[in-house]
């Protein structure tokens, strides 16, 4: 008779494992995957953990959103090198009573997840904990010399942005004020809920070279920005007035919600933040399959990060963005 784990891990690979594939050799079912590389291509690896009490809420958070989620957010970093996602590994602490319903709507949600963006599961590993544990390992590939990294930019680089910032910190405030979900098409908390990876903006900008340095918005503009600043040891200027913001409707959230703040400090945008020679940002389009791409500043080479607000008034912005080791959900 079979172990409960062993009916677990069967329930998974029922849900989300292909036998192989082009790139997959060998998938789940035995100690280890097989990949098959192609030539020409790097290899890009990278994990990410999902926890329970610092990244979703059991009782604010539904099932499918955190299967579908905690597979976004790894796959967002190889968007933000310019690749292509290709299989992930999945490792899953949960406890005994949530092997049921609970469960079946993750699997759900991760299998949306894993085929909306091409990337089918390799392996991993299960286990019981009294709360959730899920660590996710996507690995991808972008071609030999193609990869963007984060440490290109030099003074003169303009500062481009995707999409609007703030709008997944808005949807967290949202569900922390007791809204009541409308769906998975409700717009005000989708993005937080069900993010979108920007694999196709981080594609093309990689293949047509027109990115110098990019990464990921997961933790808020102002960390996220001094991270690329000091992989390329430069400094930047932001111009507030440029950054593309959400609407903040009262009545929804806190009085003291600030779009502004949303925009600078608020995480899980997984947007992507990227410099572009001034010569090739003339002729970047506004927006790239319906996505706009905003010029929000400057590179400098004073390695000091400024905010420019109203009147032209500079002043030091402010690191205030997501750190697990100062803020809890």
């Amino acid at each position: 008779m079979k172990a409960g784990e062993d009916k677990l891990v069967e329930r998974i690979v029922e849900a989300l494992a292909p036998k192989g594939g082009p790139y997959l050799a060998l998938g789940v079912g035995d100690d280890a995957a097989l990949l098959r590389p192609r030539q020409g291509y790097e290899t890009i690896l990278t994990c990410d953990w999902f926890l329970e009490g610092s990244h979703f809420l059991r009782g604010k958070h539904p099932p499918d959103s955190v299967g579908w989620k905690c597979l976004a957010r790894a796959i967002s970093d190889i968007a933000a090198i310019g690749g292509q996602p290709k299989c992930f590994l999945l490792s899953l602490a949960l406890p005994r009573t949530l092997t049921g319903r609970w469960l079946h709507q993750f699997l759900a949600g991760l299998r949306g997840a894993a085929r909306s963006f091409g990337c089918p599961l390799a392996g991993g590993d299960t286990t019981r904990r009294d709360e959730i544990l899920i660590s996710v390992t996507v690995i991808g590939e972008v071609r030999a010399g193609e990869a963007v990294l984060r440490s290109g930019a030099k003074p003169g680089d303009l500062i481009f942005v995707t999409g609007r910032l703030g709008e997944a910190e808005l949807g967290l405030q949202s569900l922390r004020s007791g809204r009541t979900l409308g769906g998975r098409d409700d717009l005000s908390i989708k993005k937080h809920l069900y993010p979108e990876p920007r694999l196709a903006v981080g594609q093309w900008l990689a293949r047509k070279r027109v990115a110098t340095a990019m990464m990921d918005l997961s933790d808020g503009l102002s960390s996220d920005l001094t991270r690329l600043c000091a992989a390329s040891r430069v400094g930047a200027r932001i111009a507030i007035g440029k950054i593309p913001t959400v609407k903040v409707l009262r009545g929804k959230v806190p009085k003291s919600v600030d779009a502004t703040e949303l925009a600078l400090h608020g995480g899980d945008d997984y947007e992507l933040l990227f410099t572009v020679r001034p010569s090739r940002a003339r002729g970047l389009p506004a927006a790239f399959e319906g996505i706009p791409l905003t010029g929000i500043g400057e590179i400098t080479r004073e390695r000091r990060l400024v905010r420019v607000g109203p009147g032209e008034r500079e002043e030091t912005l402010a690191v205030r963005g997501w750190d697990p080791f100062r803020h809890r959900k």
